[in-house]
C-alpha cells in the first residue's frame, strides 16, 4: 500500500452480518467506509450507528457510492454473496486501478456461461467456474488480491469472542496489510500463499455443513456426524486437487479449522439450512424465509455437476444432492453411505 494511503479509511463492501463484523473488526485500528447499496440502511448506519441491533463503531460510516470508495479507500474488502459478486465487481470495475488492494470474504463459486439445460445435460466443467478471486481479475484492474477465510462465524466476532482467520494471497504486501488492520488480541491473522486452496475450502466445507445439520435434524447423535464430517472433508481435498489447488489449505485453519466450526454450529447459516431441511421443512421454505444465503445449497449443485466431469467418487456431495434437490429420503442417503465401499479410510496422503 502506498504511504499515501497510510491515513485513509479502509473500505467493506456489503452490509451484511459478515460485513457488519469485519467493519467492526476493522474499526479497532482504523476508520472504514462502508458501502451498502441500499440508500436506507446508509442513513441508518450514519445517523444511529446501529445495525441488526447491534452497535457500531464511531469510526464507521456508510456509503452507497462505489467510486467514492475506490477514491478514498486503497484497500478493499468485498463481502457479498457468490449470486451477486460478479455483478458488483461489474459495477466496481470501472473506478479499480492497480494499486487497489482487495481482500474478499466470499466463500462461495461464481457459475458462468452455462445454462440450467447444459448442467443437467453435459456438467460442469472448470471454465464454467471461478473463485471470487478469478471474477476480480476478470471484472477489473486489480492485481493485489486475496481472501479471508477460516472459522469466522459473524455473531461470535460480533460479540467479541477471540478467533483466528487466514489470508490468502500470492502477495506478501497483501497478508502484510490484511494482518495490520485485521490483527487484534482477539483475532489472529495467519498468512497463506494458497489462495485457490483457501478459497475452495472456504467454499466446499459449506456443503458439508448443511449435511451435518441435517443430521442433527434428524436427531443423529455424534458417531454419525463426525463420520460425515471426516469423510466429507476428504472429498474436498479431492475437488481441491482437481481444480488446481494443493491440500496444504485443506489442513489448517482455513479448511480443516473453518469445516469444524460450520459444520458444528447453529450460528453457521449452512448448518441452519440443513438442520431445518432435516426437521421436515421444504428447500423453497427455508431459502424464502432465511435472512441471508446459504452459500452451500449453490455450490452443493455446482459440486455434484463438477464430479461428473471429473469422475470423482464423493458419494456424500451425490446424496447430499439428492435429498437437497431431489427429495430423497434421508434415511435411505445415509443406508447408502453406510455400505459404500470404501476402500481405506484415508487416501489423499
Amino acid at each position: 500500500m502506498p504511504d499515501s494511503a497510510a491515513d485513509q479509511p479502509v473500505g467493506v463492501i456489503g452490509a451484511g452480518s459478515f460485513g457488519m463484523a469485519i467493519a467492526n473488526l476493522l474499526s479497532h485500528n482504523v476508520d472504514v467506509l462502508l458501502y451498502s447499496r441500499k440508500p436506507q440502511v446508509v442513513q441508518t448506519i450514519n445517523e444511529t450507528h446501529q445495525y441488526f441491533g447491534l452497535n457500531l463503531s464511531e469510526r464507521i460510516r456508510a456509503t452507497n457510492n462505489l467510486e467514492e470508495l475506490a477514491e478514498r479507500c486503497t484497500l478493499l474488502f468485498p463481502v457479498v454473496p457468490s449470486t451477486s459478486f460478479r455483478a458488483m465487481m461489474q459495477d466496481l470495475g470501472p473506478f479499480m486501478r492497480p494499486y487497489h488492494f482487495l481482500i474478499h470474504a466470499t466463500k462461495g463459486l461464481d457459475l458462468h456461461d452455462i445454462t440450467d439445460e447444459e448442467i443437467e445435460q453435459k456438467g460442469i466443467i472448470r471454465a464454467n467456474v471461478s473463485t471470487m478471486s478469478e471474477v476480480i481479475l476478470e471484472e477489473s484492474a486489480a492485481q493485489r488480491i486475496g481472501c479471508l477465510s477460516g472459522p469466522n462465524l459473524a455473531t461470535e466476532i460480533m460479540e467479541g469472542q477471540p478467533t483466528a482467520t487466514v489470508i490468502a494471497s500470492h502477495f506478501d504486501e497483501v497478508i502484510s496489510m490484511g494482518k495490520k488492520v485485521l490483527g487484534s488480541q482477539h483475532f489472529h491473522v495467519f498468512g497463506s500463499h494458497d489462495l485457490l486452496g483457501a478459497e475452495l475450502a472456504g467454499a466446499f466445507k459449506n456443503t458439508i455443513a448443511i449435511g451435518s445439520g441435517i443430521l442433527k435434524g434428524k436427531g443423529y447423535g455424534k458417531n454419525l456426524q463426525a463420520m460425515l464430517i471426516t469423510r466429507g472433508w476428504t472429498e474436498m481435498i479431492h475437488y481441491g486437487s482437481k481444480m488446481g489447488a494443493t491440500s496444504r489449505a485443506f489442513f489448517g485453519t482455513a479448511g480443516i479449522g473453518d469445516l469444524i466450526a460450520t459444520a458444528t454450529s447453529s450460528k453457521s447459516r449452512n448448518f441452519t439450512f440443513g438442520y431445518r431441511l432435516g426437521k421436515g421443512e421444504s428447500r423453497d421454505e427455508i431459502l424464502k424465509s432465511m435472512p441471508e444465503l446459504a452459500e452451500g445449497v449453490r455450490t452443493l449443485r455446482i459440486a455434484r455437476h463438477l464430479a461428473k466431469n471429473y469422475k470423482l467418487h464423493v458419494p456424500i456431495t451425490e446424496m447430499m444432492y439428492r435429498v437437497v434437490f431431489e427429495g430423497m429420503n434421508v434415511e435411505k442417503a445415509i443406508i447408502y453411505l453406510m455400505n459404500f465401499p470404501y476402500d481405506i479410510d484415508v487416501d489423499f496422503l
